[in-house]
């Protein structure tokens, strides 16, 4: 199985992370600091995802 997914700058911005989402990709990487913003972005994403599925 082929795993995609975004790094760098990309990896951190919440609005990037619900992109990523959007499209199904598997993973973002980001620098250490920004890892809080990007697990809550990520987590909000999700839950607006299931949400729009109801």
């Amino acid at each position: 199985d082929l795993k995609l997914g975004i790094c760098g700058e990309h990896g951190g911005e919440p609005a990037s992370i619900a992109f990523a989402n959007s499209l199904g990709l598997n993973y973002v990487s980001c620098s250490p600091f920004r890892v809080p913003v990007a697990r809550l972005a990520a987590a909000q994403a999700t839950i607006e995802a299931v949400e729009k599925d109801k």
